[in-house]
């Protein structure tokens, strides 16, 4: 370094007095990259062989972090443990006029102002000309920036296209472009240098490409890219209309299960209520006293039915002579258990009388006298007579028949005769 042996033979050729201690600086201004090395131009003139006793401090805007960068005593060297190891030192051997600081690897936080003083033992100095100031700015490059879109890239529409670093001193400015198909570059008000912002309208497919943003300062710059693919038009509306639809038609089908599920809801407790009330309605089904005798097994439903109402007609029609033609007829139609007639000893023969399987019998309302039902009535001969009267008519005696000595209503059974009240029959022997 020529600066100090230069000051010193010119202080000698002038004739200055070599009592007076007096510290230069190279360069009061000194800027760093981060991550480079700052080199701090710093010496002082002295006629004096003694040691110097050299003390560096970095001054920052909070006075509570000020730190004590560097010193030399009693010719040792000590540095900052905490912030500067390994990496501040002097940029010479010492002991040595030139006391020029070298900081390796800087970063962000060494940037501020450093006050280096020097004293020497058999010298002195006035007016603080043994102290020295130089300020180091450390930049930072722009950190990889982020793109960004917003919109929807369809043709017409509008599109916003961001790019933002992290970190960046002093701030970086941002520049798109773009670099395929076809190279094309952007000015405001279309982009915004200091938000990195780029807006396109009224898209068209030709604005389809790749486009480059760069972030830059004075200490470097870095990139990020994003790809724009404008779509036609048509395919938004038609994916638009087709998520509509779904949705539409997920809808119906909802709503038509729901109605389902009502609806067979509905029919079901309809149909429970339906068989609830027949339960309540229905009577419980008689049994006749004749039908648990043990012939009546033998006996159809329908001359079960036709005995019933035969029993329920007996007191309207008298009592008649039973048919010679008569026989006996089971269930299934057939002539099993039939027994010869029983000779009647009046002359007559006695015979089982025929179920009334196939017949229905015709009803019969007797007469009123004076809103009174005269149920002694004589029933007409002929039905179907034509003759009719309004009075009421004189009724032949009921005949009783009575059943021949040694014969009962037991022994009628085992030989299988079916007790049934027949209506009274003409003399041609047709039901009347």
């Amino acid at each position: 370094m020529e600066p100090v042996p230069l000051a010193v033979g010119l202080a000698a050729l002038l004739g200055l007095s070599s009592a007076v201690l007096e510290v230069h600086v190279g360069q009061t201004s000194v800027v760093s990259i981060k991550g480079q090395q700052a080199i701090l131009p710093l010496w002082y003139t002295s006629y004096s062989n003694s040691r110097p006793f050299v003390s560096c401090l970095l001054e920052r805007r909070d006075p509570t972090k000020h730190l004590q960068v560097l010193t030399y005593i009693d010719g040792k060297s000590k540095v900052d443990e905490k912030y500067f190891k390994h990496r501040v030192g002097f940029l010479y051997p010492m002991p040595s006029p030139n006391v020029s600081i070298a900081i390796n690897n800087t970063q962000e936080d060494d940037s501020g102002q450093y006050m280096c003083t020097v004293n020497l033992g058999d010298e002195s100095s006035t007016d603080g000309r043994n102290i020295g100031l130089v300020n180091l700015t450390v930049l930072v490059p722009p950190s990889s920036p982020t793109c960004k879109i917003q919109g929807t890239p369809h043709v017409g529409g509008n599109v916003t296209m961001s790019c933002k670093s992290l970190s960046g001193k002093p701030s970086p400015m941002y520049h798109w472009r773009r670099t395929g198909p076809s190279f094309q570059v952007f000015f405001a008000p279309v982009q915004d240098l200091s938000k990195g912002t780029l807006t396109l309208t009224n898209l068209t497919t030709d604005m389809s490409g790749t486009y480059i943003c760069n972030a830059s300062n004075s200490a470097g710059y870095s990139n990020c890219t994003i790809t724009l693919e404008v779509t036609p038009a048509f395919n938004a509306a038609v994916v638009a209309g087709a998520v509509v639809g779904a949705l539409i038609g997920l809808g119906l089908i909802l709503l038509f299960a729901l109605q389902m599920f009502v609806y067979r809801r509905k029919k079901k407790d309809v149909q429970e209520e339906m068989a609830n009330e027949i339960k309540e309605d229905a009577v419980a089904p008689k049994t006749l006293s004749w039908a648990k005798s043990p012939g009546s097994d033998v006996v159809s439903k329908n001359g079960t039915l036709s005995s019933m109402n035969t029993a329920q007609d007996h007191k309207l029609y008298p009592s008649k002579p039973p048919s010679d033609t008569a026989s006996v007829t089971t269930a299934t139609g057939s002539m099993v258990a039939y027994k010869p007639p029983y000779n009647n000893p009046r002359g007559g023969t006695l015979t089982p009388t025929p179920s009334l399987s196939s017949q229905s019998l015709p009803l019969y309302f007797p007469p009123t006298v004076n809103g009174i039902h005269c149920h002694h009535a004589n029933v007409p001969v002929h039905r179907n007579a034509q003759h009719r009267t309004n009075g009421a008519q004189p009724q032949a005696p009921r005949q009783e028949h009575t059943l021949p000595p040694g014969l009962t209503s037991s022994t009628l059974t085992r030989m299988g005769a079916v007790p049934v009240m027949v209506p009274a029959q003409s003399q041609a022997g047709s039901l009347v």
